[in-house]
């Protein structure tokens, strides 16, 4: 079955932000579309604000004025649900309570023919849930769409259980047609991207938490050493504290109170206090026109070490050492079975972060991924009570040669990048063994849906097989209450043959 003819009428009931983007979205690619709000007066408002918004793609040339203006006569405020009858699509984008959607739904059920196609943009909620409340659930469909909907062109097309394959199918084709980039997706806790983006914020809180960095330096490194567009603490006051723990809450409980996806205590007081973020004025960081935004910790200048002693294979961080040659520092190699480390002139070791601590090892300075090293700008090292200063220094020096900005954090297992790009790739290989979505439509979802710089599954198969099984095995060692302990599908691939190289990794 293919998309919906653009002779096909499409309405959309909710005209708040969401709602306005998906008619706008459906408006430009040629469809009519109504307007339904419960509230007397809101469909105009929003028809007004869509033309608005048409009117300023005129003035940057992304739309002809004719265009414009044949849109606007296809966009009709409706009065009344039963305005919407001859519909062969109603998306429902109303308040995410499941009442109020099973409620409208229900009503929409007894107007529209049974042919129509009804969906629903929730971003939190369970459609399986939303679609019980129908007596023919399996023409009901996720259209799960992300603000602001006419820009960003990820759309997760969610299956609840009884939801049928055609309707699916219709959806999917629908969105594409709309110039979209679709993903198919299972109906579960948080769909793709809610789901596995939840480390992001919730390692960078744990670290905050356990008073590793401030929230300015997290964000630095996640940026600068990780590749992320944003730091966790500046991207949750973007989308408002608020909203975030409330997703974060709801896929926690949907998942039984799952300990991966517990919420955090910080960002709960931050809630508690209306430090909403950007729309308050004030969330991790002051928005006031005179605030100074608070700057990372930058290690002052240090010598840069006259040679390093390469240990073993360095794994994802191998191209460190021909940068270091390139730097003029010599470099020893010496094959030793039981290091993956470089040591430092004055005895001391650095190596890459493997959610053990330093306070375990004598006088070991661990270093964060980065997503290229050779790109990254920032680096972060990790160093307990007994590392030695001069051990800290010449690491401190080695990465400045390098031509990088140091953050010196303190000795938290798995860093910052490292333990967060590990939590991401094993929620993904779970959500794949569990029948979620397929792993290009996860890599997909994660790099247009939050702009990850990889999806997860390039993660992996870039950083190595057995990466990020070893790290959450090591951190799960030194916090075993669940959080960190790796899931199955990423021990199975940890521990498979490869069949290209007849060997396991």
């Amino acid at each position: 079955m293919t998309a919906l003819d653009l002779s096909s009428p499409v309405a959309v009931v909710g005209t708040g932000t969401m709602g306005q983007g998906i008619a706008q979205v459906a408006l430009v690619a040629g469809h009519r579309v109504r307007l339904y709000d419960a509230v007397p007066g809101r469909a105009l408002e929003a028809a007004e604000a869509i033309g608005a918004r048409l009117d300023r793609l005129v003035e940057k040339d992304r739309l002809t004025a004719a265009e414009r203006d044949t849109a606007c006569e296809r966009l009709l405020p409706a009065a009344d649900l039963a305005d919407l009858a001859d519909c062969s699509l109603v998306v429902e984008a109303v308040l995410e309570r499941l009442d109020a959607k099973q409620e409208l739904l229900r009503a929409l059920e007894d107007i529209v023919d049974e042919d129509c196609l009804l969906a629903t943009n929730t971003s939190s909620l369970s459609v399986t849930a939303i679609g019980g409340a129908l007596r023919s659930p399996g023409r009901f469909v996720g259209l799960h769409f992300f603000n602001p909907a006419p820009l960003l062109p990820l759309v997760e097309v969610v299956s609840g259980f009884a939801t049928d394959v055609t309707s699916a199918t219709r959806a999917y084709e629908l969105a594409r047609a709309w110039g979209k980039t679709p993903v198919a997706c299972a109906d579960t806790p948080g769909f793709i991207v809610n789901r596995i983006a939840r480390p992001f914020y919730a390692e960078a809180f744990a670290v905050y938490e356990a008073q590793g960095a401030d929230p300015a330096t997290i964000d630095a490194v996640l940026r600068e050493s990780g590749g992320f567009r944003m730091g966790a603490f500046e991207l949750t006051d973007l989308i408002g504290q608020d909203v975030n723990e409330s997703v974060t809450h709801s896929v926690w409980q949907s998942f039984f109170q799952d300990v991966r996806f517990t919420p955090s205590l910080a960002q709960r007081r931050l809630v508690e206090s209306g430090r909403l973020g950007r729309k308050s004025g004030h969330g991790w960081y002051d928005y006031a026109h005179d605030a100074e935004r608070p700057e990372p910790h930058t290690a002052e200048e240090q010598q840069r070490p006259a040679y390093v002693v390469v240990e073993g294979d360095l794994g994802p961080a191998g191209e460190l050492v021909a940068m270091i040659r390139e730097a003029g520092i010599q470099v020893r190699e010496e094959d030793e079975d039981h290091g993956t480390r470089l040591v430092l002139p004055g005895g001391g070791q650095l190596a890459l972060a493997d959610g053990q601590t330093s306070v375990e090892f004598r006088d070991v300075v661990y270093f964060d991924l980065a997503l290229d090293y050779r790109r990254a700008t920032r680096i972060a090292l990790s160093a307990s009570q007994d590392t030695s200063p001069q051990t800290l220094a010449e690491a401190t020096g080695l990465f400045q040669a390098l031509g990088k900005d140091v953050s010196v954090i303190g000795d938290v297992p798995g860093m910052i990048v490292a333990r967060t790009v590990a939590r991401i790739v094993d929620l993904a290989h779970d959500a794949v063994a569990k029948g979620v979505a397929t792993e290009e439509d996860i890599d997909t979802a994660m790099r247009l849906g939050v702009n990850y710089p990889l999806g997860p599954f390039e993660w992996s198969r870039k950083l190595g097989r057995n990466w990020a099984y070893a790290l959450l095995d090591d951190l799960h060692l030194r916090d075993p209450s669940g959080r960190y302990a790796p899931s199955l599908a990423l021990y199975r691939h940890a521990y498979a043959t490869d069949k290209r190289e007849g060997s396991t990794s």
